[in-house]
């Protein structure tokens, strides 16, 4: 092997060890809950003493001799790690929280940060143990936990929900409402100003307690509530109020995997200047695209997702005068990890041409980020058993176009992949709003000369001419960003030139 092949093989060794560090720190710390949770003492000396031996046993020639040196290593960073404060989300089913992930992001130095899923009859006993320092809470307990603390923030006691729950060293339960001031981060972020102006609540849950506050708070002059079952419903909302500025979803309608769904219409508003959803899976729901579609401002709920919890990490740390006096820089901060936690969950989706190279980009974008491959093209062989071009040969475009739908409509609202989309994608309008809803979309433009028409029936029957002018102000439309990579001497030469453009429009490779 040459110098440089044998460097890909170390540096892929060195991805393998990191991954796995990861999953042996995330391990044991887990095992540190149990323990903790259970009443055991976590560091067992003769435990490692033995563990030792065995992995001398198991390693190989070259590495035995280093075994001591290695693992002695890296058993005392998993005791630092096991013994910091234990933290966590409490909800009842938490699948898809994104919580652990943004605390380790905003305090991974200061503590651990875990899931806690409990039955409605386990309340009580969590918070009368002593494993953990506090916790967030989610739907359904926010109320409940409001009922079990000993003493409230006025926001909190105000609103008779609770968020961030600590122990205090004096034995006593404090109890904590971030979402008002997570709300009312999102709003500033967005430009949004609600002082003066009528308000509209679409949604009237435990969600909206907060949203109420954090309106009245920054001065807004009246705030409506939308409901199925209250005076105003969502088959008078048009007429009752017809004169809103501002609406705020507070409802769970149109978050992943539904994302095709939209609790109102917002056109309907004729004096609408804003709208904001408290929902942050999808990135761009189907009323936020709307929104932007009629040129409101707009705000989107990862803001309000990092803010809330910037300001309960504060209070974790035991910095409550930090926490209720956040600066300039703290929004920074904020913005930091909204913006390292939108490139994570964010789709990277290429359009373009047939023959661009947008799946040879994907498979290298694919594989440099560790996030997994989807071809549409390929997946619609695997799904329909033959090639598209089979399809649009038997039984014309129209019939392809539908399927591809359907196989688009099942892979771009999920997140953190990256997606290869047929040259043709952009010709139905109902795919717009898949591609823009969690995916950065990326617009591989070549020059016409390189695009190939081999086993591609529409390229060969309108000519490639043609069917660029076609489709080129649809790809320019949905593009978030544009490359335009000329024509290059080989496969690698045309990646690294990718890649280059992919880097300085910002997205990290």
């Amino acid at each position: 092997m040459t110098i440089d092949e044998l460097r890909k093989e170390i540096d892929q060794a060195d991805r393998d060890i990191l991954a796995a560090i990861e999953r042996r720190m995330a391990i044991s710390r887990l095992i540190a809950e149990q323990k903790k949770f259970t009443g055991k003492a976590v560091y067992d000396s003769e435990r490692e003493k033995i563990k030792l031996e065995e992995l001398k046993l198991k390693a190989g020639d070259e590495s035995r001799e280093y075994i001591d040196d290695l693992y002695g290593t890296i058993l005392d960073i998993s005791k630092k790690h096991q013994n910091k404060p234990l933290f966590g989300v409490l909800g009842r089913k938490l699948p898809h929280t994104y919580s652990p992930e943004i605390h380790r992001l905003l305090a991974a130095r200061d503590y651990i940060y875990t899931v806690i899923e409990r039955e409605p009859e386990e309340i009580d006993e969590l918070f009368s143990s002593a494993v953990y320092g506090g916790f967030n809470v989610t739907i359904p307990y926010k109320k409940e936990a409001a009922k079990r603390c000993d003493i409230l923030e006025p926001d909190a006691e105000k609103i008779g929900s609770v968020n961030t729950v600590v122990f205090g060293k004096d034995g006593k339960i404090y109890g904590y409402n971030t979402d008002i001031y997570g709300f009312c981060y999102m709003l500033k972020n967005g430009g949004i100003d609600p002082h003066g102006k009528k308000c509209l609540c679409l949604g009237h849950g435990g969600a909206a307690v907060a949203v109420e506050a954090g309106l009245k708070k920054l001065g807004a002059a009246e705030v409506h509530f939308c409901s199925r079952s209250e005076e105003i419903n969502y088959g008078n909302v048009y007429d009752a109020c017809n004169d809103a500025e501002i609406i705020v979803n507070a409802t769970p309608v149109g978050m992943y995997p539904d994302i095709d769904e939209a609790v109102a219409d917002l056109s309907r508003f004729p004096k609408l200047e804003a709208f904001a959803d408290l929902i942050y899976n999808p990135s761009r729901t189907k009323l936020l695209q709307q929104a932007e579609s009629l040129g409101l401002k707009t705000a989107g709920g990862l803001d309000m997702l990092v803010a809330q919890a910037y300001r309960s990490s504060r209070i974790f740390t035991g910095d409550t005068i930090g926490a209720d006096n956040i600066t300039t820089d703290d929004e920074k901060e904020i913005r930091r990890v909204v913006d390292i936690l939108q490139g994570r969950m964010t789709n990277l989706t290429f359009i373009g041409m047939p023959g661009c190279g947008k799946s040879t980009l994907a498979a290298a974008v694919a594989e440099a980020t560790g996030r997994s491959l989807v071809d549409l093209d390929l997946l619609y062989g695997k799904v329909y058993k033959e090639a598209p071009s089979v399809t649009i040969n038997r039984d014309g475009e129209d019939k392809f176009r539908a399927n591809e739908s359907a196989i688009a409509r099942y892979v771009l609202p999920k997140s953190c992949q990256v997606v290869s989309c047929g040259g043709g994608i952009v010709t139905r309008d109902e795919n717009s709003f898949w591609l823009k809803a969690n995916s950065l979309v990326i617009y591989v433009k070549r020059p016409l000369t390189v695009l190939a028409s081999e086993d591609r029936p529409l390229t060969m029957r309108d000519g490639v001419e043609k069917l660029y002018e076609q489709r080129r102000e649809s790809y320019e439309a949905l593009a978030d960003i544009i490359i335009d990579v000329p024509a290059m001497a080989d496969r690698e030469a045309f990646i690294s030139e990718a890649f280059s453009q992919l880097r300085k429009a910002g997205v990290e490779i």
